[in-house]
């Protein structure tokens, strides 16, 4: 693995800053091509009105660009924002998105990294191999982003899958900020996992094993399940290994999500669908605006604890 790189993206500093210390939350800005088809839906655009990926993807682009030019988004209440790759590779406004977001925004932006999930075993689904992982961080450093997001999915209590899940989230992470870049490494709990807690407490065990484990000043970010427990994370927040710990609204609503992530002071939003809920491709822009700056404000004040 290469020592750490510096990124030369002169800003990094303030974007770490940022990251740390600023109070707001991470909008989740990152459906793959598993997840775009529900979210186009959600906002009003079926099936029927695209052909094929490339459709798909410019109607998702579009919608990720009306979200980011909204008046609302800024940094004054969202402090990052994860993105897809192909909305990496495009433009907001004539501009390229990432440079974009941190420039007219003052919003650090992430990029997701994962290529989605291998099939269960062992009460879990690790993450497919990511063919070709150095080429995009490098391509990624060079466009301004600030860090990276990966998922994988914990489905039931199972100390050795859970084991597993751990492991591959921080070796990946290792590779990950050896390019320069920050982590956010999201072992998701599954909302509707039968023995939740328990899965929690083997999760949250691993994590501060190899958090322990991290040399020198290397830091990580994590992306958390809301726990059943309400502070069950504070040993992670309050972790030196740990730059922020962000909650992923993992399918409760946007006022479900808010009232758990309001019980675990720390935690702040890194939602995706709890952010765009409400918003539909028919509004008209003055309608869209005002739906969204109130999901903003409600996030922003569950984070706010």
């Amino acid at each position: 693995m290469p020592e750490t790189r510096p990124n030369p993206h002169p800003q990094r500093h303030a974007m770490a800053r940022k990251i740390a210390d600023a109070p707001g939350f991470i909008a989740a800005l990152d459906q793959s091509g598993g997840s775009t088809p529900k979210a186009l839906a959600a906002y009003g655009i079926g099936k029927e009105e695209f052909a094929g990926d490339e459709e798909m993807f410019a109607l998702m682009h579009r919608m990720r660009a009306r979200i980011m030019t909204a008046p609302a988004f800024t940094g004054d209440r969202i402090i990052g924002a994860i993105l897809f790759e192909r909305t990496m590779d495009g433009e907001i406004e004539g501009e390229p998105s990432a440079a974009w977001l941190w420039q007219r925004r003052n919003i650090v932006p992430f990029l997701k990294v994962d290529k989605g999930l291998e099939a269960g075993r062992d009460g879990v689904r690790l993450m497919k191999p990511i063919p070709g992982l150095d080429a995009l961080l490098q391509r990624a450093l060079g466009k301004g982003i600030f860090g990276t997001k990966m998922r994988s999915v914990v489905e039931a209590a199972n100390a050795g899958g859970i084991a597993d899940i751990v492991e591959q989230q921080f070796s990946i992470g290792r590779q990950i900020a050896g390019h320069g870049l920050m982590p956010i490494l999201e072992p998701e709990v599954l909302i509707d996992c039968p023995d939740k807690h328990q899965a929690e407490a083997m999760l949250r065990a691993e994590i501060v094993s190899h958090l322990n484990g991290l040399p020198g000043e290397r830091k990580v970010m994590l992306k958390l399940t809301l726990p059943s427990e309400p502070g069950f994370y504070r040993m992670l927040i309050d972790h030196p290994r740990v730059t922020r710990v962000v909650a992923l609204s993992g399918g409760y609503t946007r006022d479900e999500a808010c009232e758990k992530l309001a019980q675990n002071p720390g935690m702040i939003a890194s939602f995706s669908r709890g952010l765009t809920e409400g918003l539909s491709v028919g509004q008209s822009d003055a309608d869209f605006n005002a739906t969204l700056s109130r999901a903003i404000d409600r996030i922003y004040a569950a984070s706010a604890q």
